[in-house]
């Protein structure tokens, strides 16, 4: 029995075409909500962003941010948190400070950039999202960074921070985080907290840092618009997120009439 079903939001709850999350899908979350079933959102994105996309209406149960590294409560109260400490921390400021890659530095209220460039552009303008501010550390715990790169460059960076984790999620920009986090182990604290087993959940992605999450799942379910690494990963292949994926994948695994 399916208890807690975890979405990512961009590709997955949100059309970047449709500029919108489908009704199909809000029809689905209200459904599942309304027969007991937590439905949380798990995604790479900060909290306040949250604020300026379509999902802001929508009524969730919890919400894993950050890729896992920082999940609250449905008051968005602090359950659990996973900062990037110790040298690798030490060695993102360093670079920070540099400027020679355009940088993000995620906070738990506030995040901010060294500088922008065409990447930077390019990337917020691919998931519909201004592009952050700049600004100067401000020595509060940094729990996600975010790197401009094209592909290939982000092997450079790992040697560099060998203790924290490299996803790609855009042609111009890779998240970073601890590698003792992702949403895979914000989700099994999210589980602990509210008495769950994985064996009585359900989570939809379509982007690399969606596979921990959706083979975490007793059901993983990637959308039709997902990277072909994604699909593999997965339970079941869905309709993209236009084509009402989330609501056939729910009828078809009989979670919703």
């Amino acid at each position: 029995m399916v208890k807690a079903v975890f979405f990512d939001v961009d590709g997955t709850l949100i059309s970047h075409t449709l500029k919108d999350v489908p009704e199909s899908t809000r029809i689905s979350i209200r459904k599942l909500r309304q027969k007991n079933i937590q439905c949380i959102v798990a995604t790479g994105r900060h909290v306040s962003e949250l604020e300026a996309l379509p999902v802001r209406d929508i009524a969730f149960d919890g919400y894993i941010t950050l890729n896992g590294q920082l999940c609250l409560d449905e008051n968005r109260n602090v359950l659990w948190g996973k900062p990037i400490t110790g040298e690798d921390k030490e060695t993102l400021l360093r670079l920070f400070e540099e400027k020679k890659m355009p940088i993000l530095l995620v906070e738990k209220d506030a995040m901010y950039l060294n500088f922008v460039n065409r990447h930077v552009e390019k990337a917020q303008a691919a998931i519909s999202t201004a592009v952050p501010p700049t600004g100067t550390y401000t020595g509060k715990e940094i729990y996600q960074a975010i790197a401009y790169l094209e592909k290939g460059e982000e092997a450079h960076l790992a040697r560099q921070v060998p203790n924290c984790t490299i996803t790609r999620w855009n042609e111009y920009a890779v998240d970073v985080i601890s590698c003792h986090g992702g949403k895979a182990a914000g989700i099994m604290e999210y589980l602990r907290k509210n008495g769950i087993d994985p064996s009585e959940t359900m989570a939809f992605g379509d982007g690399e840092n969606d596979i921990g999450m959706l083979t975490l799942a007793q059901i993983g379910i990637a959308m039709g618009n997902a990277e072909a690494t994604v699909k593999s990963a997965a339970d079941f292949v869905t309709e993209t997120v236009e084509k009402d994926g989330v609501a056939r994948a729910l009828q078809y695994w009989n979670v919703l009439e």
